[in-house]
C-alpha cells in the first residue's frame, strides 16, 4: 500500500534520509483507500535499545504522496506533525547506535475514516495519536526499510 522512489520494501534506505546525511522525509507514496478522509503516518524503530522509537508523527493527511523534505513544522500542506521521540516535531530519520548493526524501520499509514481533532494536545506523541485514530482506521500498510551505522 505505501512505497518510496527512493528505496524499495526491505532495501537499505540511504543516509540522505538519516542523520548521517540531511536527514529529510524520504517521498512517498499510497493507495487511495475508498471511503478514508485522511491518512497518518508513524516511522518507528522496533529494534531501538530501549524499545520502539518513534521518528516521524504525520496525520490528517489528505494527499496520497508525500515530496521529499516535508518541513519540522506542526502545520505543513500536507498535513499536521507530531512530535518524535528525539522530542522533535517533524521527522528525524533513522540514527540507530554505531556498531548495534542493522534496524528495521517502519513507515506505517494509517487510511482514516475521519479528520482527527487534536488541537487540544500540544505536540502530538505517536501513543495519542493511536488513542485518537482507535476505531477509525480502515486500512493499513507499511514500508520498511533497513539502516546500520558503522
Amino acid at each position: 500500500m505505501i512505497v518510496s522512489s527512493s528505496f524499495k520494501n526491505e532495501d537499505v534506505i540511504p543516509s540522505l534520509y538519516t542523520c548521517e546525511g540531511r536527514d529529510v522525509s524520504p517521498p512517498l507514496k499510497w493507495e487511495k483507500v475508498p471511503g478514508a478522509l485522511t491518512y497518518a503516518i508513524i516511522l518507528e524503530d522496533p529494534d531501538a535499545p530501549g524499545g520502539t522509537f518513534v521518528h516521524w508523527v504525520i496525520y490528517n493527511v489528505k494527499v496520497l504522496e508525500l515530496p521529499e523534505g516535508i518541513e519540522k513544522k506542526e502545520k505543513t500542506q500536507y498535513g499536521l506533525q507530531g512530535v518524535n521521540d528525539f522530542g522533535k516535531i517533524g521527522y528525524n530519520g533513522p540514527c540507530p547506535p554505531k556498531g548495534h548493526g542493522y534496524h528495521r524501520y517502519y513507515f506505517n499509514v494509517y487510511a482514516l475514516n475521519t479528520e482527527l481533532s487534536l488541537r487540544a494536545i500540544k505536540k502530538v506523541t505517536a501513543e495519542e495519536l493511536r488513542d485518537a485514530m482507535e476505531g477509525h482506521v480502515i486500512a493499513f500498510g507499511n514500508l520498511m526499510g533497513k539502516y546500520r551505522r558503522g
